[in-house]
């Protein structure tokens, strides 16, 4: 039998005296985060692909269908502050299985939705579990990894979402719905079950550790006015809103406008998955080699060609069309974890306060996940059709350069090892 109190709580260092960032099971931490993550994707973006039926099934418009999507993110701003304070005390292990657990339920209640309102709240309860996995996780690393270890464990575990996210995306039209006699409540309740199988294994086998600074007598008013009171934290957090209003305004309603575009269903799944396989490998491995002083610029390099992607993407279409996509995702999907790596490692916040900060970070980053999706699906209903909405992103991304351009990074962990 495993020993429950063994997997609950490690001290700062184990028996040999090896601080976790040197103890074999960092990799076991590391597969668990990118578990969670990996089902975070999966659910999160298993709408996207759905939205053609779940439109016609629920009799419902596209207005009110892209506040569907930005269900989740209202919620998720609301419980995102408490919950970086839940998870630094808390602890991961506890933080991450709760909130796997009720995203699950997320998922698999929808089985039940029969109309725009069920199907709201459904989406809306994965915003209670996705803080304390999306900042949970980042805690995680901080406190398991150090040095380039920590960029590639950031990369890695990100690949989670994106990985998650595209098969959720890429497989269910051509593979899911047809395996459930193209029954999407079905598909949701699988995915609930997939859920249910990852938060026990972080039950299981998931370890804490314990801070050698107590977080606990830190008054949680305290924590958060200084840490807003920090200027690059402010630039993170707003660069954070845009990103993801650009990434999920754009990503959700993908597989609606390449189906507009002349593509079936199946078929608009696999195209839209195209930035997100694309973008894999370069999320492994540009975290890790860019130095911690040029992350700034690079996320400037990256929003410009994200904001070019998006102009070219709603002109062109067939082979130009494939390879914008693909050039989109390659650039995308390093912003992301370029701001949480600045997050992890100004010395305001390290480990001790990554928890309160990656709090703040979501809080903000999420109006963007509701703002994104909504005003797409709203100017589609104004202007019959998504170049307007487009453009818009496109703008967002170019503010994005401006933004970046002020950073000024002077991090702690370039002396750690």
């Amino acid at each position: 039998m495993i020993n429950s109190d063994i997997l609950q709580e490690a001290t700062t260092a184990d028996s040999r005296g090896r601080p976790p960032y040197e103890r074999p099971y960092r990799w076991v931490m590391l597969a668990l985060t990118w578990l969670s993550y990996f089902t975070f994707g999966l659910v999160t973006f298993s709408l996207a692909p759905l939205v053609t039926p779940i439109i016609k099934d629920l009799d419902i418009s596209y207005s009110q269908m892209g506040f569907i999507m930005g269900a989740w993110p209202l919620t998720y701003i609301m419980v995102a502050t408490i919950g970086g304070a839940v998870v630094d005390r808390l602890g991961t292990r506890k933080s991450i299985f709760f909130g796997v657990i009720i995203i699950g339920l997320s998922a698999g209640l929808r089985y039940f939705a029969n109309g725009f309102v069920p199907m709201f709240f459904c989406v809306a309860l994965f915003g209670i579990g996705g803080p304390l996995i999306s900042i949970g996780n980042p805690k995680t690393i901080s406190q398991w990894f150090r040095g380039k270890e920590r960029g590639m464990a950031v990369g890695i575990y990100m690949t989670g979402v994106w990985i998650g996210s595209g098969l959720s995306v890429s497989l269910m039209n051509s593979v899911i719905m047809p395996l459930t006699d193209y029954n999407w409540r079905i598909a949701f309740a699988g995915f609930g079950l997939v859920a249910l199988a990852v938060a026990c294994l972080w039950w299981f086998l998931g370890r804490d550790v314990k801070a050698a600074e107590d977080t606990k007598s830190d008054r949680i008013d305290r924590v958060f006015k200084g840490l807003i009171s920090v200027r690059n934290v402010q630039i993170i957090l707003l660069m954070g809103l845009l990103t993801f209003a650009a990434g999920h305004g754009f990503g959700n309603w993908l597989p609606r406008i390449l189906e507009g575009s002349g593509l079936s269903p199946a078929m608009a799944g696999i195209a839209a998955s195209l930035p997100t396989w694309a973008g894999i490998p370069t999320i492994i491995i540009v975290p890790r080699v860019i130095s911690p002083h040029f992350r700034g610029r690079f996320i400037a390099i990256a929003s410009l060609i994200c904001t070019v992607a998006l102009l070219v993407i709603s002109q062109v279409s067939g082979a130009p069309l494939i390879i914008t996509l693909i050039i989109y995702g390659m650039a995308t999907c390093c912003i992301f974890p370029f701001l949480v790596l600045i997050l992890m490692e100004l010395p305001e916040v390290e480990s001790k306060y990554m928890g309160a900060a990656g709090g703040m970070f979501f809080c903000v980053a999420e109006l963007g996940t509701f703002a994104g999706p909504f005003l797409m699906g709203a100017i589609k209903d104004l202007a019959g059709g998504f170049t307007a909405g487009i453009f818009l992103l496109a703008g967002l991304s170019f503010l994005r350069i401006i933004i970046a351009a002020t950073l000024r990074i002077k991090s702690t962990d370039d002396k750690k090892v």
